[in-house]
């Protein structure tokens, strides 16, 4: 027991000198000889007194297994290899050296004593090198411990970070601090910014671009780089690079949490960007009504007037030209007047829908006769395979978009071209298409030509008129629960399609 009390007396020296082993090889020496000295010196006091009174010899290994167990359990396995050596050479020492009558002949001469302390000492050692690795196995569960907390604490202040600014800078100057990290840089593909941290040695924008180009992850021990592509999903969005001592499983989670904060941030700003389209679109709708409402009552006092004016007579033929030319105007602008407030209502989703059975043909044929000053210099087809085609449908909101579909052929018509209008009734719906030959509309111009203002980007495609056509012609179509769509090629000419559901019900826009 005396050895015992020894051997574990040397674990605050041992941790007094570990903590200062830092300053030189010569302090581990120093450290290494002192634990070997204990040890020795605890064998040979357990030997000394398990020697002294004779009949202690046989368990006198037991003292030395125990003394060889604790040094391999708190100093190291060299160590208790040492310890073990003077232990089996002390107790052949004083077996030796015990007079003929302390020490029975058998027991002096017997060779299974020696046989018998070595196996000792091999369990010994082995304990020892199990005790190693189970230590071995601790620090590691440790140091995994502290990286795992370390990488909650990134999740949770990137959770907490500011995503109305950009997150390269906040996520490089993160993984510095919490991961303890020597250098860190951080690139953005969509912005093709490089973000750093720490100190460089190199030139880290070209460092971290080239693994985003060539795709380069690995940990390479002798520079202590980290390299990892960004990526959501299968698209690489960037990369990153670290110095210091994160392990390759960490440096996985940084880059995986990195890619995941720069796709919150983008889902943020596109989010916001909606947000903001949406309520700017919703003062425009309403400030569009409002005028609207108050275009109404200048309008009916001009039409009063002029209606007056022609009403009196005894006007000069100048004079009538000047009056039929405000009431042509005046009807212009009435009926922009009208679609402004059609289109407010339809985007504030107050345009109930009152379907009723309406005849296809003759529903064509009212809108072709309201244009017939615009379609007069035009041919006109009207192509309708079944002339008892019925359709449940809000006559008034249809004739709107059927409108909008030839006013806008012929706007951009050829001349001497001619205008196809053809209704076709499936299972589901009823196919609306009004087809012309003009300019070819561009594929990127193809979806956004429904949108409100939007005209088209190149110069042929755009004539006079407000933009806002088209837009109404979505909107009836998506109040009726259908939808739009145009092709447009140089053989087939442009056709604009519009699908109504058999049975029309109003939904949302």
């Amino acid at each position: 027991m005396a050895g015992i009390r020894l051997s574990l007396n040397c674990i605050p020296v041992r941790s007094f000198i570990a903590s200062r082993c830092t300053r030189g090889s010569g302090l581990r020496v120093l450290l290494f000889v002192l634990e070997c000295a204990l040890g020795v010196v605890a064998v040979a006091l357990v030997s000394a007194l398990a020697h002294w009174p004779a009949w202690l010899l046989p368990v006198a290994v037991l003292f030395y297994v125990l003394i060889v167990a604790a040094t391999a359990l708190f100093c190291g396995f060299w160590q208790a290899v040492i310890v073990s050596l003077s232990a089996v050479f002390m107790h052949s020492y004083f077996i030796l050296h015990q007079p003929p009558s302390a020490v029975p002949s058998s027991m002096a001469s017997d060779p299974a004593n020696v046989v018998t302390l070595l196996a000792f000492v091999l369990v010994a050692l082995v304990v020892s090198r199990l005790s190693a690795r189970v230590t071995g196995h601790a620090r590691e569960a440790e140091s995994w411990g502290e990286q795992m907390h370390d990488l909650y604490e990134f999740t949770r202040r990137t959770l907490e970070m500011n995503l109305h600014l950009e997150p390269g800078p906040q996520l490089a100057e993160l993984v510095h601090e919490i991961f303890a990290l020597e250098a860190v840089a951080v690139f953005d593909a969509d912005l093709h910014q490089v973000y750093q941290a720490g100190i460089w040695s190199v030139d880290p924008q070209e460092l971290a671009q080239n693994v985003y180009y060539f795709e380069t992850t690995d940990d390479d021990a002798e520079s202590g780089l980290g390299r990892r592509v960004l990526r959501l999903g299968a698209v690489p969005i960037g990369s990153l690079v670290v110095r210091g001592g994160t392990s390759p499983l960490t440096n996985n989670a940084i880059a995986s949490l990195i890619a995941i904060t720069f796709d919150r941030y983008r889902a943020f700003a596109n989010e916001s960007r909606i947000e903001t389209e949406r309520r700017t679109e919703q003062l425009r709708s309403t400030v569009l009504d409002s005028l609207a409402h108050a275009y109404k009552t200048p309008l009916t006092a001009i039409r009063a007037a002029s209606t007056g004016l022609s009403e009196m007579g005894h006007l000069s033929p100048a004079q009538a030209e000047l009056v039929g030319l405000i009431d042509e105007q005046a009807d212009l602008l009435g009926n922009l007047t009208t679609r402004l407030l059609t289109t407010a209502r339809l985007d504030a989703g107050e345009v109930a829908v009152h379907a009723t059975p309406v005849g296809v043909a003759a529903l064509i044929e009212e809108v072709v006769a309201s244009l017939s000053d615009r379609l007069a210099s035009m041919k006109v087809v009207i192509d309708i395979p079944d002339e008892g085609m019925i359709l449940n449908c809000d006559r008034h909101l249809m004739v709107m978009l059927l409108t909008q579909y030839i006013d806008n052929a012929c706007k951009y018509s050829i001349f001497g071209t001619a205008i196809t209008i053809r209704a076709e009734q499936t299972r589901s719906e009823t196919i609306f298409s009004v087809r012309s030959y003009g300019p070819v509309i561009p594929i990127n111009d193809r979806e956004r030509i429904f949108d409100r203002y939007y005209r088209s980007s190149t110069r042929s495609n755009r004539a006079a008129g407000t933009g806002i056509g088209l837009s109404v012609a979505k909107r009836v179509a998506l109040v009726h629960g259908g939808y739009v769509w145009v092709t447009s090629d140089e053989v087939e000419g442009t056709t604009f399609f519009a699908a109504i559901p058999a049975s029309a019900q109003k939904k949302g826009s």
